[in-house]
């Protein structure tokens, strides 16, 4: 880590575009039911802040963004997601890295691309369950009950707009299942 930079002095690369706070209230989530499933519409806020640059091993750089994602039920008022995480870039590498942890005990570090064309970027990162790479790890009450074998996520941002959709491939009630999440977001 570069103790003696400034903050403002770091480049975050295409991490820059994120900082900031983001709100959206056209949020989609598709959740799996003992009896089907159940769409929530939601609106949330999403804010990633500067978090510096550190070194891992004497060997690779990143760039970090801390971020926290707060999810709110519109019909009812309640929270049904809450997400603290990082996002890392290694310039030299090319890859991104998103590691996060979710309070219903599971943590998932996912690695991908960004890709920049023009004024907008694409994040895309995957993680699964066993991959030697990019794992997910949970709780045994999780790995029993509702496991998560994979997760995909895409996020798009043009200026002051975000996009993102994300796949979560779940085990649960003796199913498979696909929860999906969505939504635009515009930076205040």
């Amino acid at each position: 880590m570069n103790s003696n930079a400034n903050l403002k002095d770091i480049d975050y690369g295409p991490l820059k575009q994120l900082i900031g706070v983001w709100e959206g209230g056209k949020g989609v989530d598709v959740a799996p039911e003992d009896d089907g499933e159940e769409t929530n519409f939601y609106q949330e806020t999403l804010t990633f802040e500067p978090a510096r640059d550190l070194d891992n091993a004497e060997e690779q750089c990143l760039v970090v963004l801390k971020y926290h994602q707060v999810v709110i039920r519109k019909s009812d008022g309640k929270m049904i997601h809450n997400e603290t995480g990082y996002y890392s870039w290694d310039s030299e590498g090319q890859t991104l890295i998103k590691s996060f942890a979710i309070p219903r005990g599971i943590a998932v570090v996912a690695g991908g691309t960004v890709t920049q064309e023009n004024d907008a970027s694409q994040f895309a990162v995957k993680a699964g369950n066993g991959n030697a790479d990019w794992g997910i790890v949970e709780s045994p009450f999780m790995q029993k009950n509702a496991s998560t074998k994979g997760y995909q996520f895409s996020m798009s941002v043009n200026g002051n707009e975000l996009s993102y959709s994300q796949v979560a491939a779940v085990e649960v009630y003796g199913r498979s299942f696909e929860h999906t999440d969505q939504n635009v977001l515009t930076r205040n």
